[in-house]
């Protein structure tokens, strides 16, 4: 849920002191309405929040987060007085025309990808996370880290500070200490992956391996008795989920969705 305060301060970035046309032209209160459409091929994103942007006006909500939607489809439409709709117009727009944009990408993986998951990074613009992760969700994917306070990932900068110690060792020090969570640790060779796979962690996040790595590291692991799952990340896009799954990996974990091009959504407005 996107707390109040947050829709807040969507809508106060664009119009921090007023609405300086609409007020010097004199027509805030006159009546009227805008609708929302698709203006090509999209999976939606953020119809809800877009909704809460809307304050004083009487919204009608035509599709939902997650729906595929063509050229043409309504999303919604607004009515109320113009000062209220010049003000939530353009911040809703954008902010429909991005997570849009994260959905359909992530929709794109996460079909190449099918049946294996697809799991979005931490990695979005700071100040928008949970709005990125929305997006994600409503195109179909797993969110893999929410943050750094949920989950346990052992990376190679962590284990600089451990002297020396063996993944096995560092395995064992975090079932000590954090018994009830999931161990993670991400590997970049095919033996400290190898390594992983038998010390104890739950997850052995494979970066920026390549398909071929991939089913090398497979075929090496013990057939019929492998406790950790294998996580391919970095890299991975709709042209290359496909391999990766086929090599063999469990999972499959990206930013790529972040940086995706916005879908346009089209605004119409009436008077009256």
């Amino acid at each position: 849920m996107i707390a109040r305060a947050d829709i807040d301060r969507l809508l106060a970035e664009d119009v921090p002191a007023g609405d300086l046309t609409t007020d010097a032209l004199g027509i805030g209160d006159r009546p009227g309405r805008m609708v929302f459409t698709a203006r090509g091929d999209m999976v939606l994103a953020g119809v809800d929040v877009a909704a809460r942007m809307m304050d004083g006006l009487v919204v009608s909500l035509h599709a939902r987060d997650g729906d595929r939607l063509s050229g043409g489809a309504p999303i919604l439409d607004a009515r109320g007085s113009a000062a209220d709709l010049h003000r939530a117009w353009k911040a809703a727009q954008t902010l429909l025309e991005v997570l849009s944009g994260i959905a359909s990408a992530t929709r794109a993986v996460v079909d190449a990808a099918a049946p294996v998951p697809v799991a979005t990074t931490r990695k979005t613009v700071p100040g928008v996370r949970a709005l990125s992760q929305r997006a994600v969700r409503a195109g179909g994917g797993i969110l893999h880290r929410h943050g750094l306070s949920e989950t346990i990932l052992v990376f190679p900068e962590h284990r600089l500070f451990l002297a020396g110690e063996s993944l096995a060792e560092i395995a064992a020090r975090l079932r000590r200490t954090q018994p009830e969570k999931a161990l993670a640790v991400e590997v970049g060779t095919i033996d400290e992956a190898a390594e992983a796979a038998v010390a104890g962690f739950d997850l052995v996040q494979l970066e920026k391996f390549t398909p071929e790595a991939v089913a090398a590291l497979v075929a090496r692991l013990p057939a019929g008795d492998r406790r950790a799952r294998l996580a391919a990340a970095g890299g991975i896009d709709p042209g290359n989920a496909a391999a990766y799954v086929a090599a063999g990996a469990d999972l499959l974990v990206t930013s790529w969705p972040y940086t995706a091009r916005p879908r346009d959504v089209a605004v119409r407005f009436f008077a009256g």
